[in-house]
């Protein structure tokens, strides 16, 4: 509760929270907007592939051209990382494999990291969490993003002594969704593609928000941060507004969709028919939980609570989640209380690749947000079992087999070049959890 007055003291030492930036799309830029406006924090370097864009969005955000001039901007992580003594990094390029070799990076130099890129995090995110605290670094989930934010909720009513039931967010979906591709998505987005381009909206990114893969991203990454348990065939999208969590996100023996207690699950603001649900959630986060006891019960019913039928469970949630713009509360609770605000502890689910349609020998598959594959939550044992190709890996690979529209595709379907060190650390991470997934 004192992080300000931390950051505060920081600004009246002279001694700012000296931050590296890798990647300057959109979320990068929301949190550049709000470094200048808040005390103790200091950006001394930008990497990004395209400078110009760099320094333009620099500028857009409010930097003066002499505050440009003094920020390192570079296509060089290297040179970003021994630069000014950075002492957190924000990796947000969206790239997994390039975003684990820049985790490495940071912890074999020492330099705390704040991983905007849960595409990297689901892919061998607890593997780079225990190098992390093997080399007394950091390593965080970004606050302003949907699972560090379910993550705080689900540690907050922990804490509370509550059993969680359900977490998880809210999206638009239907299950037509799945076979989404970047030339379709805008017709679900009611624009123009001449619109989005215009707006400088990326199709493929916005595409994998759309056809399910960025939900089970992030349930992954909630999932193995927080012990909560995975569906065993993917996420149920089912309709529910705010007023229904309790009774929907609820044991199936109570009358709701779930198999047990203590999972993750992504709620639709679309009805199966297209409309709308009232009072929806989509840009939000929630946390189910349950009454312990007939006191606490009644507690629920005197305090006002919206609860199911039985009064048992209820419900908190927050309607949006304000991306960029909070970030800064993940960099301040990892430089000033060495804490992070959300990392992964185990592997317990895993995000594979599922052909949206029928692919044919020899075709590439294009990753998150393609044509070709949609990203599917399954526990990890399931991944392992039928040996998944995660959809961290599922760009550039050719096929060696055919694949019917709605199946996994497996490491046997695909040819494999020489492994790179993200394979590698995956299949350490793969061994090491094994042996646990089995029990």
């Amino acid at each position: 509760m004192n992080l300000y007055s931390q950051l505060q003291n920081r600004e009246r030492s002279s001694d700012p929270i000296r931050i590296g930036i890798i990647g300057a799309g959109k979320f990068a830029t929301m949190f550049m907007s709000q470094i200048m406006r808040t005390p103790g924090m200091n950006l001394v370097a930008v990497c990004d592939l395209n400078l110009e864009r760099a320094r333009n969005n620099l500028h857009a955000v409010g930097f003066s051209e002499q505050d440009v001039i003094k920020t390192l901007i570079t296509e060089d992580v290297t040179k970003l990382l021994e630069h000014a003594n950075v002492n957190v990094v924000v990796e947000s390029t969206g790239d997994p494999i390039v975003g684990a070799r820049h985790a490495l990076m940071c912890i074999e130099r020492g330099i705390d990291i704040v991983m905007v890129n849960v595409e990297a995090d689901v892919l061998v995110g607890a593997a780079l969490s225990k190098k992390a605290k093997a080399n007394n670094v950091i390593y965080s989930l970004a606050y302003g993003d949907q699972p560090a934010l379910i993550v705080e909720q689900v540690d907050t009513v922990r804490s509370m002594g509550l059993e969680v039931v359900c977490a998880g967010k809210g999206t638009k979906y239907l299950p037509s969704y799945h076979q989404s591709t970047p030339d379709t998505v805008w017709d679900y987005y009611g624009l123009t593609k001449e619109d989005a381009e215009e707006g400088g909206m990326n199709s493929k990114m916005f595409n994998s928000f759309l056809d399910g893969t960025k939900s089970a991203i992030e349930m992954t990454a909630v999932a193995n941060a927080t012990g909560l348990k995975p569906p065993s065939d993917g996420l149920a999208f089912p309709p529910c507004s705010v007023d229904e969590l309790g009774s929907i996100l609820r044991p199936q023996a109570d009358g709701g969709i779930l198999a047990q207690k203590g999972m993750v699950e992504v709620i639709s603001s679309l009805n199966r028919d297209g409309s709308e649900v009232e009072r929806d959630l989509r840009w939000g986060v929630y946390v189910v939980f349950e009454a312990g006891t007939e006191y606490v019960k009644r507690c629920f019913r005197e305090y006002g609570l919206l609860t199911d039928s039985t009064g048992k469970y209820s419900a908190l949630y927050r309607p949006y989640h304000l991306i960029g713009l909070e970030l800064g509360v993940s960099v301040a609770s990892v430089a000033l209380r060495r804490e992070s605000t959300g990392r992964p502890m185990t592997f317990s689910a895993d995000v594979v690749s599922v052909a949206k349609r029928d692919l044919g020998v020899g075709e590439l598959l294009d990753g998150e947000g393609g044509s070709t594959v949609w990203g599917k939550i399954l526990p990890a044992a399931s991944s392992l079992n039928l040996k998944a190709l995660p959809i961290g890996f599922a760009s550039g690979l050719a096929l060696r087999n055919p694949i019917t529209q709605g199946s996994v595709v497996t490491w046997n379907d695909v040819r494999m070049g020489e492994l790179s060190d993200i394979h590698q650390l995956r299949n350490e991470m793969e061994r090491e959890f094994s042996a646990s997934l089995s029990d």
